[in-house]
This record gives structure tokens, sequence and C-alpha cells, in this order.
């Protein structure tokens, strides 16, 4: 038998399975094919686009997003940011259709002459179709799939539209998708406004954005930047004196921060958002919020709410260093070198910091590489040690010779910067408070939220102290309780009897006497004057007079949905209501009795531009303008000669009422002018006491006080408007009648025209004139 030749048996073997992998190869591409995702939307494709939220005026208070993305045309990417990309990425981008078959051999040969992968050969469109369709698992199918959707997507998009894909799409690190949320997030700029400088260091994220941070590596970023503008230069996009150029410009990183300047006000327009748009929309749909807020106000609401609660809790007492034994190396300071070095210390930051010396003047502290002194007398405060939560039964004043019966060396304690020369500082003893406040600015003119605050720090507690919590406003109801007097018509100047009462005396277990805050009753009085200083037992007596109901509907009229008890209790502010029902009830008072309900969003635009939504106001009238008048004349007084009169120098017509509980468990301050209402409350999240004394006019109103001489700057100085129907007459204030002629006697009270009293006062009261006052 003739044996074939050995030629021919090598060729039909080479043929066969030449044949064979085409067979496979083929079958393999089909089978990819067929499983491949669609491309047919990819002209109207809308990456997950990020939701922001804007201030008053139009400055970023808030992000919502899976993706952090915001969507910018190519024609507004400046084209160093463009060719920067393609330099480093993909050299031969306009040059090849999907796959650089060039690339793919120079990076073979490079890999096989190292021993190991040291380059890649994915081109932009791989890249962009990995990015949109593909997981990033690393094996054979997923490298076929990606190859065949960027030769599919070269067919259908043009190279432009490709590259506008991509420079929005792929992720630049620290959460950032696409050049314009990186170049903010880096630069705290628009992508048309970054250098070339910049743009090197951009373009040279993508491959690396955690290995390339500038953050966390700045050496590896340099390096990576100088390679980017090496790229570009043997591309001829630049020159090498450009580059030179670059490569010494001085870049310079924004801080990374996740802090937002008002984190209770965003999360609260969120739940809106969620509950009229959904998930989806707010998360993925790029939504442009306009909302109420005043950056600068709510900056300064913070300063202000902080500050206050920092000083209660000081007067609560101290808790103890934070721990003990540390060493000063702990406290050297952060990350050295590098494009980002650690962040300079600012006077009135608080930091942490290691007690290292102890001497008879003070103690010395190192906090962030920063050495600082600690004066005796500001460190006085700590004597008053608080050994439990109880604010006042757990707190014991100790005997203190010297800073040592205080502190050790290698005691942890928070301080604050209070004052900065070169290297050394001046530091206040700090402690983070452990009560909450809360503090809600508003419009009454429109209803328009101005600042909200929620509770101290939101990263502790991100419940809305402001919206939600439902407390005892003590004396704060009080005005309503007035205002439904004068709207009854009776007279700020209508008299009235401040003395002890007993409710339920048949019954031990009910009994009920009302009391002054001061324990002293003060007889025949006003009600102008009781309200000014909260006289307890005169408003549960001109409550019985009036009757419940009537205060209730009035509440209601005002905003104030909260459930109210129906008793005599509800006069001392039993029944638990929102600072934000409090604040818009007091600014419908305040407003000429117009109520405005609190927004907080002006208007919501799509991603195409379409507005969604539009605030419109609905007024309503919850008063008459000459009743809101007299009770907000009333309050006027609260302020010039009452409780709140640590107010009065502001210097402006104000109006406002404090607020204390039984037990001093809660402490408010509600007031303001025509064009500014604010309410501050402060307390424990549970039911306990703030302090000994700690009443309204000492722990809410000095907040109140910071925040509103700020606030109230730029606006003009209105005085409350008073009606056509309001007039003013000199009377008797122990009768209430008309003041004697020709004595000189009497003051001058306002009253709803119509109500004024037409009788005059005898020259002088009767003893029997008191009893029967007493009888109201």
């Amino acid at each position: 038998m003739q044996r074939r030749p050995l030629w021919k048996f090598l060729l039909w073997s080479v043929l066969t399975v030449t044949l064979a992998g085409l067979v496979v190869g083929a079958g393999t591409v089909w089978y990819l094919m067929e499983d491949l995702p669609p491309l047919t939307g990819l002209h109207e494709y809308q990456p997950s686009l990020v939701t922001r939220v804007y201030s008053a005026d139009k400055q970023v208070i808030g992000q919502f997003f899976v993706e952090r993305r915001i969507l910018v045309p190519l024609d507004k990417i400046p084209r160093h940011m463009v060719n920067a990309i393609v330099a480093i990425e993909d050299a031969r981008f306009f040059e090849h259709r999907g796959l650089d078959f060039v690339g793919i051999a120079r990076a073979a040969v490079t890999n096989v002459l190292s021993g190991k992968v040291r380059q890649g050969a994915s081109t932009i469109t791989q890249q962009l179709a990995r990015s949109l369709f593909l997981s990033p698992k690393r094996d054979f199918q997923r490298k076929m799939k990606e190859a065949l959707l960027a030769l599919k997507m070269e067919q259908i998009l043009g190279k432009e539209q490709i590259l506008e894909l991509y420079l929005n799409q792929i992720y630049f690190g620290h959460g950032a998708y696409g050049v314009q949320s990186a170049a903010q997030t880096y630069f705290g700029k628009d992508v048309a406004q970054v250098t070339l400088a910049e743009a090197a260091y951009l373009a040279g994220l993508p491959k690396g954005p955690s290995d390339y941070s500038p953050y966390y590596h700045p050496d590896a970023a340099a390096r990576r930047h100088a390679i980017v503008l090496k790229r570009m230069v043997e591309e001829r996009f630049i020159g090498a004196d450009e580059a030179e150029r670059a490569a010494e410009e001085v870049v310079s990183f924004k801080r990374l921060t996740r802090d937002e300047p008002a984190p209770h006000f965003v999360e609260n327009v969120r739940l809106k958002l969620m509950a009229a748009y959904g998930e989806q929309m707010v998360y993925k749909g790029g939504l442009q919020v306009y909302t109420t807020l005043s950056l600068s106000d709510q900056q300064v609401a913070t300063a202000a709410l902080q500050e206050g609660l920092r000083q209660l809790d000081k007067r609560q007492g101290y808790r103890g260093p934070l721990r003990q034994g540390a060493s000063p190396d702990e406290f050297s300071g952060g990350r050295a070198g590098g494009a980002m070095a650690a962040a300079p210390v600012r006077e009135g930051e608080l930091l942490e910091g290691v007690v290292t010396k102890i001497g008879k003047d003070g103690v010395t502290v190192v906090a962030r590489g920063l050495t600082g002194k600690i004066a005796t007398e500001d460190l006085l405060w700590a004597k008053r040690r608080l050994r439990g939560p109880d604010t006042v039964k757990h707190a014991k004043e100790i005997a203190v010779k010297s800073p040592g019966d205080l502190f050790k060396v290698g005691d942890v304690i928070e301080v604050g910067v209070k004052k900065l020369v070169r290297e050394t500082a001046q530091f206040t003893l700090e402690q983070t408070p452990v009560v909450e406040g809360a503090l809600m600015a508003v419009d009454p003119r429109t209803g328009a939220v101005r600042a909200m605050i929620g509770g101290y720090d939101f990263k502790r507690s991100e419940y809305n102290r402001a919206t939600s919590s439902r407390r005892q406003p003590g004396s704060a109801f009080k005005s309503i309780i007035y205002a439904t007097a004068v709207n009854q018509g009776l007279s700020p100047g209508t008299p009235i009897v401040d003395s002890g009462v007993v409710y339920n005396e048949n019954d031990p277990d009910m009994i009920w006497r009302p009391e002054n805050y001061d324990q002293k009753f003060h007889g025949l009085t006003t009600l102008r004057d009781a309200l000014a200083h909260s006289r307890n037992a005169a408003t549960v007596r001109l409550l019985e007079k009036l009757g419940v109901r009537p205060v209730l509907d009035l509440a209601r009229d005002l905003g104030i949905m909260s459930p109210l008890a129906n008793d005599l209790s509800l006069a001392l502010g039993s029944s638990g209501v929102t600072l934000q029902e409090l604040t818009a009830a007091y600014g419908a008072l305040l407003n000429q009795g117009i109520r405005l309900e609190p927004y907080t969003v002006e208007s919501v635009v799509d991603a195409n531009g379409q507005t969604l939504e539009t605030h419109v106001p609905e007024p309503l009238e919850a008063i008459s303008k000459e009743s809101a008048y007299l009770i907000t004349n009333m309050m006027e007084d609260v302020i010039q000669k009452g409780t709140g009169q640590a107010a009065k120098g502001l210097g402006r017509p104000l109006a406002g009422k404090t607020g204390t509980t039984n037990d001093f468990t809660d402490a408010w301050f509600v007031g303001g002018a025509p064009n500014l209402v604010t309410g501050v409350w402060v307390g424990f999240d549970e039911i306990r006491t703030i302090g000994e004394r700690e009443a309204g006019a000492r722990a809410a109103l000095p907040i109140w006080i910071s925040y509103m001489r700020k606030a109230l700057e730029p606006l003009p100085v209105i005085p409350f408007a008073v009606p056509d129907g309001v007039i003013t007459v000199k009377i008797d204030p122990a009768t209430g009648l008309l003041a004697p002629d020709g004595t000189g006697q009497g003051v001058n009270e306002v009253f709803l025209k119509g109500t004024e009293p037409t009788q005059q006062a005898a020259s002088k009261g009767s003893p029997s004139q008191f009893f029967k006052f007493d009888q109201m």
C-alpha cells in the first residue's frame, strides 16, 4: 500500500484544524452575538444622573445619586481635556474602528518581553462598552463581548458621539462619574475652566482611580501626571514648552469633604421629592431642585445653635477626658507632603488633643501637630463634674487649687482654637454636647424656610427635631391663648388677677395649684404684663374665662395640627407641638394674621429643562389683622420689659415669647420681625432636665439672639404695621378704664376700635375693686 506523502498529511491537518477553528470561532461569535445587549437605544442613552439641590442663591447644598454624574456636551469640554484623555487612553482613537490591532500587537510584544502583563490595549470604545453594558468580571467571554460591542458601537455612533459618551460615563474616583463631576470633585470648578495641568491629572485617573488619587497617593498621581503630559507631547497635542509649564504649575486640589451645610433641611427635601417623584427619578433622573434656604442664614444658625448648646453643656458639667494615657505622637499631625498635606488649623476650629504638660497657669496641649496652651481661667468650668446623666443629681463641684486637680499628662481632651500665633495656639477646653436643640427660621410673608437645623450633629442623629419632635412648649404657647383673648374683644389693658387658685381640691390625686416661675403671685395685673412676665396663674384664670375650645380652634387656624389637651393645662403649654408648627403660628401672628404654610422647595426642573413644579403661595387669614397686631404689640413688651429683655439690644421692632416646661426639660424662644420669624428649642431627646434654672430665657434665647443679630443685618428695619382698626388710648392700668383727667396718671394702650373704655377711672382704686376682678 502506497503511503501518503508527509507534506500532504501536514497540509490536511493544518486545513482541518483551521477549519475547525473557524467553525468554533464562528460558533463562539454567533453565540456571543446572540447574548449581546441591544444597542438600538444608544443614540438616546441617558446615564444615571445626579439630582442637585440648590439654595436660594443657587449654590449646591445637596445631591442625590447612584453615580455622581453631571452631563456636559463635548463642545463644552476644553480641547486639552479631550486630548489628554485620548493621548493616555487611546492615541489611535480616531484611526481604528473599535479595536486597535496595532495597539494589541504592541501590547503583546511589550508583555512578552517583560514576562508579565504591563500594557493593555482596550480602546476608548471598548472601555465605554464595558462601562455601559458589561460587568467588571475579567474573563475571556467578557473580553470577547467587549470587542464585539465596540465594533457594533462604531457602526452605530460617530467618533465624537462615542467620545462624548465616554467623557460623561467613565469613573474618575471619589464618587465622580464623568469629567464635569470630576472637575468639581477635585478642583471645585466646571470642566470648562480646568487648566492643562489639571486636565492631565484628571486624564490619569480612569486607569486606576484609587491608585492615582492625589489625596491618598500623591506621588503616584504626580508620576501619572508626568506620563500624561509626555504622551500629549508625543502625540503632538501640545509642545514641549507647554508640557514643561504645565508640569511646573502648582495644582491645588479641593479639600475632600462630605459635609453638607444643611443636612436636616436637605433630608427634608429628599423625603418630599421621594413622595412626589419616586426613587428612580430622585436618584437617577438629574432633577434640579431650587429651595428656599439661605445658605448664609443656615451657616449663621448652625454656628449659633452649636455654640449655644456647648455653653449649656459646660454649665451642666464636665464629663472628663475622652481617654487617658495617650502619646503626643498620636496628635503630631495628618499626612505630610503630597498634593494634600494636613489641612491648616483655623481659629474657632474644634480638635482633639493630648495634655503634655501641666503648670500653675494652665496646661499644654498638642493637637494636629500644633502646640498650644489652655489658660487656667479657660479650664475652671470643668470643676463642676458630671458623673451621670442627671445634670442636677449627678453634678458635683470639686475643689481646684491648680490645673493638676483637673487633668493629668496623657489625657485626651477636646479643645477649641482661640487664637493662632505662628506655630503656637491659645486653646479653650471644650466638650461635645449631649443636649440637643433645633432652629427654624421662616419668612412670615411667604412661608419660605430660610434656615432649618434638626439637631446638634446630623452625623450623630439624622432625626429632625425641628419638624418631627413634639415637645411641650410651656409658656411659648401662651401667646395663642392671649391672641384668643384679644380676638374675643378683650384688650392688652384688660385687668386680670394673678393669685393662687386650686383645682380638683376634692381629689387628692388630681389636685392642681398653678404656680409662677418665681413662686410669687403679683395680684392685679393686665393681660399685657401677664404675658410679658409669663404669669402662670393669671393665664390659667384667663383660659378658664375664655374656654378651651376657642383656643383650640385658633391653634388649628394658625397651623398647629398636633393633638392638644382639652383642659386648663393647655394654659401652661402641656401639649406637645413641633418647632415648625409653633414657628409658623408665630409667623402668622407677626404677619398681620395671614398664615402661609412653611415650605422648602421653590421649583423642580427635570434633566430636559422642563419645570415639574413651582411653589404657589396660598395665604389664609387665621386671625384678623387687628387682633394680630394687638398680640404682636403685647409680645413686643416681652422683649422690651419681660422675660425676653436680653433681645432688646438688637435695636429693631421684635416680638416673641419664652417657653419653659416643668423641671426645665424644654427651653424655647419663638419670635421675630415682620420679615423673619425664628424658633429655637433646646432639650434632651428623652424627658429629663437640662439643668437647674435653665429656662427659655437662659438656654434658648441666647441662640435666638446670636442668629437673629446676623440674619437681620441685611434685612430692612420694618415696624409692625398698625391697622386702621386699632387706636391708642391712655388708661388706668389698675382698672382698665380711661385714665383720670388732669392727673398725669395712666399708660397708653392699644384697642380694637369700638372696644376702648368709655368710663373714666377714679383717682384711686378701692380694695373692693380687687375682689371684683378676682371673680373674673
